[in-house]
């Protein structure tokens, strides 16, 4: 039981973070109806861009903002170059190819500049494990924890209260019908695609300490979050925390109790499972449109 309960919060740990990213890929669609699928590139270029300010002596909580703006940068130039001429030109699969060549091409900078070799990123915490309902918990578990959901429910939070989030809400809610109550949807689309690779870039820093850190390690993270956002539902921010959770979990206790080398299937097969039966995901709103 205390190896189970040990397993169950490194795997909700795991969890949130891939939440985090599938929070990403809910912003970027819940506007525009396209999907970043750079977002683990955005994450790993965080994680690096903070390795090297750490490196350079700044305070890895002074850090962290730098980081976001960073992040928030990198995801406007993604909307700018990649996304919004597909858009103009009303191309179904163009953003597509559009945001995975980018992803590549951060991917060979980052190799270039900070090399093929994995880095170990320094904690902020203790790493020496601490005692909690019967397990040793490492202390960085847990912020990632309370900083995952720290960030989304300041989205939320932003989205609902301020005037440049409610745009963001009508623009989700109804593309044309907010263009023509003179919200600058091209504005917001940016905006959505910065605060993604912003989550994203917050996401790389926190997890960082708890692995190593290189140009590689972006790419399985963002697809394992995709499949969390199907699994929860693209159209559900509850969705996507049960969708992380249950894959970080289920992630962890099969790496344990069979192998590593399997810990990926269980996933997966939900993932194929959910699509079969309920596409839509398991807390996500299949919309029905009249033609």
């Amino acid at each position: 039981m205390q190896i189970l309960t040990q397993l169950v919060f490194s795997g909700i740990a795991l969890g949130m973070i891939y939440a985090v990213i599938a929070f990403g890929y809910q912003l970027t669609f819940a506007t525009s109806d396209t999907l970043n699928f750079g977002q683990g590139d955005a994450l790993m270029l965080g994680a690096l861009v903070g390795l090297s300010l750490v490196g350079f002596g700044l305070n890895y909580w002074l850090m962290i903002p730098l980081v976001c703006l960073f992040g928030a940068l990198q995801g406007a130039v993604v909307e700018r170059i990649g996304v919004r001429p597909a858009i103009k030109m009303k191309s179904e699969f163009g953003w597509i190819m559009s945001t995975i060549a980018l992803g590549i091409i951060f991917k060979n900078v980052a190799e270039n500049v900070w090399g093929r070799d994995d880095l170990k990123f320094p904690s902020p915490l203790p790493e020496s494990p601490i005692r909690l309902l019967g397990a040793n918990v490492l202390p960085m578990e847990l912020l990632v924890i309370g900083g995952a959901l720290a960030m989304m429910l300041s989205v939320e939070f932003f989205n609902r209260r301020s005037i440049y989030g409610k745009a963001v809400v009508a623009t989700f809610n109804d593309r044309d019908a907010a263009k023509l109550m003179g919200i600058n949807t091209g504005l917001v689309i940016t905006f959505s695609y910065a605060l993604s690779s912003m989550t994203a870039a917050f996401a790389g820093v926190l997890i960082a300490p708890l692995t190593l850190t290189g140009a590689t390690m972006g790419a399985v993270l963002g697809l394992k979050a995709f499949a969390v956002a199907i699994i929860g539902g693209l159209t559900s921010g509850m969705g996507i925390i049960v969708g992380g959770v249950i894959l970080g979990v289920v992630e962890t206790t099969t790496g344990f109790y069979l192998s590593t080398g399997y810990k990926d299937v269980p996933g997966l097969v939900l993932l194929l499972i959910v699509l079969a039966v309920k596409p839509a995901g398991l807390f996500g709103k299949t919309a029905i449109k009249k033609v």
